[in-house]
């Protein structure tokens, strides 16, 4: 039913009584950044005693991984990522606890120390998919490559504008994915979109693929989404030196103790090695074999993350009963109900989102910065707000999405009422 513009402007008064109160007894509740709770953590506490007996620090039976070498990781670990990851054991690298610095060592090195003893160097450009994840963009900006932003659509990014951009400009040196449960709107690629990232034309005969599957086996409900493998897919289109793929352990087991790894082909894994040769003889191998004796093969590991999943998905069915509850029928705010990942994406009313997180931070509920998942913090419409419910408590959830959905309608109506 219309509302007429006296009991409009009653419900904004009492909206705003409603904030004046919170305003006097503040919250303290952080749900900025997707990490995992203390009761996830402690799924994982019995890995740290998995390595009991001597042959347990031997790899193959006869390689001391309490000792150096192994540079790109023990066998067995190989064995399991390459399982996760479906590729050849020659095909994986297993890095330290952090697949970002994975990412950054790829990066660097191939546009960095391949034009080394080039004197004309160009501007180079990457193609951002967006909202996409702010630790990519901030990686981006720091190395000083030019961010384009590029529309995300729900299989995946806008392949005609993709595809037009990189058959045209040659400093255009790559493109970020997160192909599962895309942080933040957990959307999953298609394998249309699969195939013509493999196989688009591209005017850069060294454009790279960035293939951040870190959320392959993060699923929430029963229907586990899988998306094609991009490393097969330009194989089989004639680019198999096109894509590069990375996943951690950082949200099975323990986010500061996990392990990551890079797939890719072997030539571009032999190149990657060599440059890693001059920073290290070679990561932790014993938290290596830790992960590999707990985590054991692809099937243990869909059963460990089935606890994570049961953990998890009370918190976004909470976010979802409450949006819906606030908002169905009203025209303030859309949402994603995501089948996997970390977040929850809200689409609010342009020119709302920054207004809407300020107000939060002052009743003290902090979340992601307005324009964090857009390149360059910028974004355009300033309607885009993640949320990352994981770190905290039910009840803590529920205290603020009551204040979330308080700050969204109190903005909205505010700024229209102005209007």
């Amino acid at each position: 039913m219309t509302q007429t513009i006296e009991e409009s402007m009653n419900h904004l008064e009492h909206l705003k009584i409603k904030y004046t109160d919170c305003l006097k007894h503040p919250l303290n509740l952080n749900i900025k950044r997707g990490i995992p709770s203390k009761e996830q953590l402690q799924l994982s506490e019995p890995m740290l005693n998995v390595l009991s007996s001597p042959t347990d620090f031997l790899s193959q039976g006869t390689i001391d991984i309490r000792n150096y070498g192994e540079l790109t990781g023990i066998s067995e670990a190989k064995e399991l990522f390459s399982e996760l990851l479906e590729t050849e054991r020659d095909e994986i690298l297993i890095g330290g606890n952090s697949s970002l610095n994975l990412m950054y060592l790829v990066i660097t090195s191939n546009l960095f120390a391949k034009i080394k003893n080039q004197t004309n160097k160009k501007r180079v450009k990457f193609l951002c998919p967006s909202p996409g994840y702010d630790r990519h963009f901030a990686m981006t900006e720091k190395l000083g490559i030019e961010m384009i932003p590029i529309g995300l659509n729900n299989d995946g990014p806008d392949m005609d504008e993709v595809k037009k951009l990189v058959a045209n400009d040659p400093t255009i040196k790559g493109i970020w994915c997160v192909p599962t449960y895309s942080n933040p709107t957990g959307v999953t690629y298609s394998d249309e979109v699969v195939d013509q990232l493999a196989s688009m034309e591209t005017k850069a005969d060294d454009f790279m693929i960035l293939w951040d599957n870190a959320y392959l086996v993060h699923h929430l409900t029963n229907e586990k989404k899988a998306v094609k493998n991009i490393l097969t897919a330009c194989k089989a289109a004639g680019n198999p030196e096109r894509s590069w793929m990375f996943c951690s352990t950082s949200k099975v087991t323990f986010p500061g103790a996990g392990v990551a790894a890079l797939g890719a082909s072997k030539k571009n894994i032999d190149f990657i090695a060599k440059e890693l040769s001059y920073q290290t003889i070679g990561f932790d191998k014993i938290n290596q074999m830790r992960h590999v004796k707990f985590l054991k093969d692809k099937n243990h590991i869909s059963q460990h993350m089935d606890k994570h999943a049961a953990i998890l998905k009370p918190k976004f069915d909470l976010i979802n009963q409450k949006l819906m509850h606030y908002f169905t029928g009203k025209d303030c705010v859309e949402w994603t109900e995501p089948k996997g990942g970390y977040f929850v994406h809200l689409t609010t009313q342009p020119s709302c989102a920054t207004e809407i997180v300020g107000a939060l931070a002052k009743i003290g509920v902090a979340v992601t910065d307005a324009g964090a998942t857009y390149p360059y913090g910028k974004n355009p419409s300033d309607n885009s707000i993640r949320l990352a419910p994981t770190p905290v408590s039910l009840e803590d959830l529920d205290a603020a999405m009551d204040a979330i959905c308080l700050c969204i309608e109190y903005i909205t109506l505010k700024k229209q009422q102005s209007l």
